[in-house]
């Protein structure tokens, strides 16, 4: 009887513990215990079911495990975006922000069950190495990878260490092994080419701390060439990253005015971003590309822009993730990310749950054939479960069949719906020959090109 007596204190113990594990910085322990009595006995019942699971559940059970998909479940019933992080996945998440990393230096996806290549990035050591895009790599250290988060790990590693992977490549019989060193790599986020004198091509992937910086670097470079007759900026499948950035971004091209506004439940999470007078006048004009892919980040630049007059948008609507969330570091290499304001665009438009509606709309045809790259099938915001309201003010509801949310059989399989791009252009090195292949690029340019006629015609 002790025995037992003494194991529900242990386990009381642990609860608490994972109590003050999970608000340890986040500022919520004063919240807990003055939410009273409900909260106790809320524990109690969580102690009571770990309990019973750890003496009467089939296979043994770690009660640590318990504890942190417990608190998982809990945060992931808050929105789609609040989560807790494990060591490594805030590891991660701090070198998509930071812009560098130790590794080899390519950017890889999976592609018809392979992990593929898709670039190596030029002066890597998988650059130098001669590793290509459409390698698929088939084994590390004489390991095949489970998946891309296991590729990535380990790729991963201290400067100066060797990593040995070995790849497959198309048109050669045997397998290549490449015994590489490690280095610093940088996080790229820009690409960049000249499609015709005067009009020029960036494509943005994601925004890190260096976004801005390298995005005027290539500005600049495109200015330098030729007179600037118009500009496409590719936000496409771009899944955000850091609202800094898209902010400073939106600057560059927005004198005066409001950029984004940010709204949360309290007055320390409500913010005005305001546009600044830039020394460099960048007038000319510019078509934005988007589609079900572009997300945060890039919906915050789309929308400024959009608002501004200061683009034209073309494509298909976003993904529709209009909140913000904030990371609040925890003990032992965990953190917590929290969904803490919406955002609004210049207007004032949430597009939350909604998206950016591009001025034009036009989808991606697959190269290669008169397809259409069909995105409507993608899960979006407004798909994913738990979402929040476009209105703080909104109650939650249980979506009805026919309000506009997808049904379980919908959802079963969406990607079925959409025609994957195998011979996409950007599969490679970016060359202005390679983006020709891309109806979206190439109608955008029309669009600058018969602007700049136009303009001719009626300013003789």
């Amino acid at each position: 009887m002790n025995q037992k007596k003494n194991r529900h204190i242990k386990l009381w113990v642990t609860v608490i513990f994972a109590a003050a594990f999970l608000t340890a910085g986040a500022g919520f322990y004063r919240d807990l215990s003055a939410s009273g009595e409900e909260t106790y006995k809320g524990l109690k019942i969580f102690s009571d079911v770990i309990e019973i699971i750890e003496n009467n559940y089939v296979d043994p059970v770690d009660t640590k495990d318990l504890i942190q998909k417990a608190i998982q479940g809990m945060v992931h019933g808050l929105d789609p975006h609040s989560s807790l992080l494990p060591p490594e996945a805030f590891e991660d998440l701090q070198i998509d922000s930071e812009g560098e990393f130790p590794g080899i230096g390519i950017h890889i996806t999976l592609q018809n069950n392979f992990i593929t290549v898709i670039s190596p990035i030029e002066g890597t050591p998988a650059f130098k190495a001669g590793i290509k895009a459409k390698d698929k790599i088939i084994r590390i250290d004489g390991v095949t990878p489970k998946d891309l988060r296991d590729a990535v790990s380990k790729m991963r590693g201290p400067k100066g260490t060797t990593v040995v992977v070995t790849i497959s490549r198309e048109g050669v019989t045997e397998p290549l092994e490449f015994t590489l060193v490690r280095d610093i790599i940088p996080v790229e986020s820009i690409k960049s080419v000249s499609i015709k004198p005067g009009y020029g091509y960036i494509w943005i992937t994601n925004f890190t701390g260096n976004t801005t910086d390298d995005f005027i670097k290539a500005l600049e470079k495109f200015e330098s060439a030729a007179p600037p007759k118009g500009l496409i900026l590719d936000l496409r499948d771009n899944g955000g990253g850091l609202l800094t950035q898209a902010v400073k971004l939106s600057d560059v091209f927005i004198d005066d005015g409001k950029i984004l506004s940010i709204e949360g439940r309290h007055k320390k999470n409500s913010k005005i971003y305001n546009a600044h007078p830039d020394k460099v006048k960048r007038t000319y004009p510019m078509v934005v590309l988007i589609n079900s892919g572009s997300a945060s980040a890039a919906e915050i630049v789309a929308g400024a822009l959009q608002d501004h007059k200061r683009a034209l948008i073309l494509g298909t609507t976003s993904f529709g993730k209009g909140s913000v969330q904030s990371v609040e570091t925890l003990r032992d290499g965990y953190a917590l990310k929290l969904t803490i304001a919406r955002y609004y665009t210049p207007s004032g438009r949430s597009i939350q749950a909604k998206g950016i509606e591009p001025d034009i709309v036009l989808r991606h045809k697959t190269p290669g054939d008169e397809s259409i790259y069909d995105d409507d099938g993608m899960l979006k915001e407004k798909d994913l479960k738990n979402h929040l309201d476009a209105n703080p003010d909104a109650k939650k509801k249980d979506k009805e069949p026919g309000s506009g949310a997808k049904t379980d059989k919908e959802k079963k399989d969406p990607v079925k719906k959409i025609k994957v791009r195998d011979s996409d252009y950007r599969l490679g090195p970016l060359t202005s020959e390679g983006i020709q292949t891309d109806n979206q690029v190439m109608h955008a340019l029309e669009i600058l090109v018969s602007y700049e006629i136009f303009k001719s015609k009626l300013n003789p």
